[in-house]
């Protein structure tokens, strides 16, 4: 499928909004991706465009999101740009570089918020397959109770270990798989990644965040086809659901 008919179809299914809190989406892509191979995933093909231009495609026509922040590594600033331009991303506002980790990254992109900003929205560049069913649920359930993240639940028996030996075997009923976009209050957000860097907090989402300042995320909708591109193997498994897709 060439970019003129992605695009054609994307624009097609555009929402209009009226009085929606403004929102922003901070899109982080400044990950090294080691395990792809050297290639920085987010530019990598995936059914006729780059990993990154399904998100903000996505992203462009939600009607929860009034601004979009991408965050990406300093080599990849031209190229995200150029492909906003390409595919007529008029939301997209700011194209930043990122910090020495994730955190830093996030925390670059919602301190360039719009000021307007009353929730703040932060997805992975690498999770091209988001639907606006989730986006929409998160902003939802983000409006109602702060703070949002879209869920799953584990399939697989989880079980704890050190040195090699099995230690514990969780409640599989209490544990989720979170994914994004993550949606919350801009300004819980911002206090609470504040909050993380000025205390060394290491977290793995932004959930994490502001759970350490005594806030608990909603679980939203999320999908098993919602995954994170990490490995080689994950750009064919995306583009096969793309395909499953295209097919209904």
């Amino acid at each position: 499928m060439g970019v003129k008919r992605i695009l054609a179809r994307a624009l097609g299914r555009a929402v209009t909004w009226n009085k929606l809190p403004f929102g922003t989406a901070v899109v982080a892509a400044a990950g090294a991706s080691q395990r792809m191979d050297g290639e920085n995933k987010i530019f990598a093909d995936l059914n006729g465009l780059p990993v990154l231009g399904w998100s903000l495609l996505e992203l462009q026509r939600c009607p929860n999101v009034h601004e979009i922040i991408v965050v990406t590594r300093e080599d990849a600033i031209v190229p995200a740009a150029d492909l906003c331009a390409e595919l007529e991303i008029s939301k997209a506002t700011k194209i930043l570089c990122g910090g020495e980790d994730r955190l830093d990254s996030v925390l670059i992109g919602v301190n360039e918020a719009n000021r307007d900003a009353e929730y703040i929205a932060v997805h992975d560049g690498a999770r091209p397959l988001v639907t606006q069913e989730i986006i929409v649920d998160a902003f939802r359930k983000a409006y109602k109770y702060t703070a949002a993240a879209p869920a799953v639940s584990v399939n697989d028996t989880v079980k704890t270990g050190a040195d090699g030996f099995v230690t514990g075997t969780p409640d599989r009923s209490t544990l989720f798989a979170v994914q994004t976009p993550q949606v919350f209050r801009a300004d819980i957000l911002k206090a609470a990644l504040f909050n993380a860097k000025q205390k060394g907090i290491s977290i793995t989402d932004d959930c994490g965040a502001v759970e350490a300042i005594g806030v608990r995320p909603a679980l939203s909708l999320g999908s098993f086809e919602n995954i994170k591109l990490t490995r080689p193997v994950d750009l064919a498994l995306a583009s096969a659901i793309f395909e499953a897709r295209d097919a209904k």
